[in-house]
């Protein structure tokens, strides 16, 4: 008897309790439901967190204007610009860029804004390289360009009153807004009008 009493024993304590087994089933339920709040939580951040933009910023008289930088090739110091004739007068001439003869324009005079005149006798210049489908032109500023990231939400689109009516589409994409400033953002593929571009020299 005493030894069916131990061999009992020895059943039950190596057979699972009821409470046992409904903990043990219920394991990979709270393990899948961590696994589906994880993934509730990384798709609500996904949605959260803005969409960036990269931008490139350069002064133009007193004001700030930006490029996206998907829209320049590179940023150099200019070089030697050779004026051409028979040219729209903010073409500045043509330059040869690691190779590349491109057309070098000055923003200032296409937009008629005044130049800063603490800058005008700055030796030095920089070229952005800017590349559409059709043509490739040099954007002449005199500050070293500078670059800034900032959520598109930051970006307001530009009221209808504002635009150029003298250009067939709008070449200003928004005013971007940071630390107290104004910053307005351009849509290089849209500066020039058709009859600009065939004006470019062909070189």
């Amino acid at each position: 008897m005493a030894k069916e009493a131990k061999k009992s024993n020895k059943q039950a304590a190596s057979t699972p309790s009821e409470d046992q087994a409904v903990a043990s089933s219920s394991e990979p339920t709270a393990t899948a439901e961590k696994q589906k709040d994880k993934s509730v939580t990384e798709a609500a951040r996904e949605q959260v967190t803005p969409e960036m933009v990269h931008l490139i910023v350069f002064r133009l008289g007193a004001e700030e204007y930006a490029i996206r930088i998907d829209q320049v090739k590179e940023v150099t110091v200019t070089p030697g610009i050779t004026r051409m004739p028979r040219t729209p007068d903010f073409v500045k001439g043509v330059a040869n860029i690691r190779g590349d003869i491109i057309a070098i324009i000055d923003l200032e005079k296409r937009f008629n804004i005044k130049t800063n005149p603490n800058l005008t006798n700055k030796i030095l210049s920089y070229t952005l390289v800017v590349e559409a489908d059709d043509y490739s032109i040099g954007v002449d500023v005199k500050e070293m360009p500078q670059s800034l990231n900032l959520p598109l939400t930051k970006i307001d689109k530009t009221p209808s009153f504002l635009q150029d009516v003298s250009v067939s589409e709008n070449f200003i994409e928004g005013i971007a807004k940071t630390d107290n400033r104004l910053i307005i953002v351009l849509d290089m593929h849209k500066i020039l009008t058709q009859d600009e571009i065939n004006q470019l020299p062909n070189i």
